[in-house]
Order: structure tokens, then C-alpha cells, then sequence
């Protein structure tokens, strides 16, 4: 019965938890997911603030759960085309592309990848790391399948010769499915700002100036690096790193008005991973001003300064000048305390960006028919009374997606296991 299915869209923690309490309600879930693996932004970190647990530790259990649960369908690398219909009887129509691989056959051995002639820029470690033409998208993907890129692809074959589960298969064609559920869960996360568009910091020009994202990967223990933190110009080990919050939030150049309410959070946790990791590494944080709500997030940042030796600038950066000899970076900024104009040479720079809604996201919000706010994120009916339903009846949205009022991942869980709790209640209610 359609009432009795759900279709969850968008494979992060939000959407994984969602599942897996509908799931264990009894409800048929389809797990919906436009990347060739469930994960998410989460999959991307090292470590979870304020606790500094392993990110994949915490994830990789979820995952594995919803792909063995008897009442979970992965529906990966798969897109929503059009949905019709009402509470109680929707009908989504879902496109699965071709991964060119036989999934049941494929046993993630990885064979096919290692004979792979064609190396091109791994999108999961945010292209500073390399991957093949056919490629496992990230070390614990779920489903633990291969997928073929096809726009690299150089067709030679040798990926189907070498295959001995004869799962390669380069003429597979995409279809379409049709759902029909009584349900709909949205949990498609965010996008980060694109850092360039504030030319005076030089990212994109400057090699040693990254975000935060790429920094995660090089701090990961399964990114590019091995989780050693080295200078994308030289392979050095920098001395001295600067964080510089707000790139392109609280900015009213970009209609990012907002604060993201984690970077000031993920900032310190990041410091004080590199201090970790090389004790002896001087690092400052750039701030407009610390919001560091949340349960122990205040105290973390206190301990970054006790313990850790992190130093704390409240100031307005504005412009980063690289040494052409050196590649070290000349930071210029406004002290608002003493209302001097300063400047300081570090050896790398992270920018930590806005978080945005997803680029598809207002196609998706046109294909559903709900409402999205001023800056482009779902709408919630009443952030009082009902935080996670949309302006359609039978159609709720868990995690980012609603905005950067759900900042961190216990947030993003609640907020899916709210979803759940919710859709059971309407359902039930009929």
C-alpha cells in the first residue's frame, strides 16, 4: 500500500536516519541518492566536533544498516524527475543512471580500477587527490559498487577483460522507475560558496590558500595525503596556518545574509586537529565574532585557547597578497578591537565558506511544488508548531536543507528522526 512507502531523497546522515527509523517502524523506505554512494558531507570529515569522534565510525554502521535493512531500497546515483499526486498517494518518478556495472554481479574487489589507464581529479577529496575512469566513489561506499565515468572514459575495454564477475557492462542504458508513497522526505543538504568570487583572497589563484573542505581531506586519514597536512604548492609542511571565517556569509554583496552557524565550530575542531598533528604549528583564527552555540561548544573553544595555544583575532581580513618567491601569504586586516590596520605572513589559509542550498535544489522545490525562503532553502510550514513539514501536505525536509538553523550532525539526526516520528504520525493518522 503507497501510505506504507516513503521515499526519502538525498543519502546523508539526515536522510540515513530518517530511513532507519521508518524502516524499523515497519514503513517500506526508498533511500534515494543522486551520488554513486550514501554518506553525504559527512563521509568527507575526519573527526565530529566538540567530541572529536571518528566521523566514519559514526556513519559507517548507518550506512551499512540501511543497505542490509529488509525494509530499505537504495535507490543510488539515481535523480528525481517528477512527482504527482497527494498525501497518502504520491507518484515519484525516478531516474537511476547507467553505472555501467552490473550491481548485484559487482563485488567492490577493485581490480578494474587498478588496470584503469585513465586517472582524472577525485571530486570526493576535492580534486587534490587523483581516481580512476572507474572508480569506488569513497573507501567504505555503500553500495559497494564500482561506477563507470563515462565522460572519461576511453572505452578501451580492459576494465570488462579484467572483471572476472563479468559485472562491467558499457552498454547499460538508464531507466526510469515509478514510486508510489504515501510520503516524501527531503534531505538533500548544501553547497559551499564558491570562495573565488571574493577575488582579494585569492583562492583559485593562490595554491596554498584552501577552503575548509579541502582542508578536511588533507587532515583525513583516507584522503589524499594519508592525513598528513602538507602545502598544496610544495609538498611542505606548514608552520603557520590562519582560518579566516565569514567567506561569503554575513555578506550582503553575495544575498548570503545569514550566518551558517557550524563554520566558527568546525574552525576550532580543525585547529585543533592540526595542532594534533604537529604540536609546533602556530595557528590564528580570523573572527567577525565567536557563535559558538550548542552543548560544550563554548568550552571547546576555550580549552582551543588553554590547552592548544590557538590564537583568537576579532577583525575584518581584506586582501591576502602572495610572496611570488616563497608562496607564503601576506594577510592585511582591520583589527575592530584596536582599530589598527595589521598584517601577518602565514604558510597556508583556509577559508571557511557560506554554506548555501544545493544547486538543484529550486529545481527539485519546482518539481514538488513547495515553497522555498529568501535565500533558496525549503520552507518549513511553521518553525513552531511543525519545524519539518513543507508547505505540501505529506512532504517534510530534515537536516541542512532547511537551513543553517540546523547546523551540526546531532542536529541534522534529530531532525531526520523528527521527520519520521512525524511521517508515522500523518500516515497513521491517515
Amino acid at each position: 500500500m503507497a501510505e506504507n512507502e516513503v521515499a526519502v531523497i538525498g543519502g546523508g546522515i539526515a536522510g540515513i536516519q530518517a530511513s532507519l527509523d521508518l524502516a524499523s517502524r515497519g514503513f517500506k523506505v526508498y533511500l534515494i541518492e543522486k551520488s554513486p554512494s550514501i554518506g553525504g558531507r559527512m563521509a568527507q570529515l575526519d573527526k565530529t566536533f566538540p567530541t572529536m569522534d571518528c566521523s566514519m565510525c559514526i556513519l559507517a554502521p548507518k550506512m551499512i544498516e540501511c543497505s542490509h535493512h529488509p525494509n530499505v531500497q537504495l535507490l543510488s546515483y539515481s535523480e528525481v524527475k517528477d512527482v504527482k499526486g497527494s498525501v497518502g498517494n504520491f507518484t515519484v518518478k525516478v531516474l537511476r543512471k547507467p553505472r555501467y556495472v552490473d550491481e548485484p554481479k559487482c563485488t567492490g574487489c577493485g581490480v578494474c580500477a587498478q588496470h584503469c589507464p585513465v586517472e582524472v581529479p577525485n571530486e570526493f577529496d576535492m580534486n587534490l587527490g587523483m581516481r580512476k575512469a572507474i572508480y569506488m566513489p569513497l573507501p567504505q561506499a555503500v553500495p559497494r559498487v564500482v561506477t563507470v565515468d563515462k565522460e572519461n572514459c576511453i572505452e578501451c575495454g580492459l576494465c570488462a577483460k579484467v572483471c572476472q564477475a563479468g559485472a562491467v557492462d558499457l552498454k547499460q542504458q538508464p531507466k526510469e522507475v515509478d514510486l508510489n508513497v504515501g510520503a516524501i522526505i527531503l534531505a538533500i543538504g548544501f553547497d559551499m560558496f564558491d570562495s573565488s568570487e571574493i577575488p582579494t583572497f585569492g583562492y583559485g589563484r593562490y595554491k596554498n590558500v584552501v577552503n575548509a573542505m579541502e582542508l578536511e581531506r588533507l587532515l583525513c586519514a583516507s584522503g589524499p595525503t594519508g592525513g598528513h597536512l602538507i602545502r598544496p604548492s610544495d609538498g611542505k609542511i606548514p608552520k603557520k596556518i590562519a582560518f579566516i571565517q565569514c567567506v561569503g556569509s554575513r555578506d550582503r554583496r553575495f544575498g548570503n545574509t545569514y550566518c551558517s552557524s557550524i563554520c566558527c565550530k568546525y574552525s576550532v575542531k580543525d585547529a585543533v586537529l592540526i595542532k594534533e598533528h604537529e604540536p609546533t604549528t602556530d595557528v590564528t583564527i580570523f573572527y567577525i565574532d565567536l557563535r559558538a552555540f550548542g552543548r560544550g561548544f563554548q568550552q571547546f573553544i576555550n580549552r582551543a585557547k588553554t590547552e592548544y595555544g590557538i590564537r583568537f583575532i576579532r577583525c575584518s581580513p581584506g586582501e591576502i597578497i602572495e610572496d611570488p618567491i616563497t608562496k607564503s601569504l601576506n594577510i592585511w586586516y582591520e583589527d575592530t578591537v584596536a582599530g589598527t590596520i595589521e598584517n601577518l605572513t602565514y604558510d597556508l589559509v583556509v577559508l571557511c565558506p557560506a554554506l548555501t542550498p544545493r544547486a538543484d535544489a529550486k529545481e527539485l522545490a519546482k518539481v514538488l511544488g513547495v515553497e522555498t525562503d529568501d535565500y533558496g532553502f525549503f520552507r518549513a510550514s511553521d518553525m513552531i508548531v511543525n519545524p519539518v513539514d513543507t508547505t505540501v501536505p505529506g512532504i517534510f525536509a530534515c537536516g541542512y536543507c532547511l537551513g543553517p538553523k540546523t547546523g551540526d550532525i546531532p542536529d541534522s539526526i534529530m531532525q531526520g528522526s523528527a521527520c519520521a516520528a512525524r511521517v508515522a504520525e500523518v500516515i497513521r493518522r491517515g
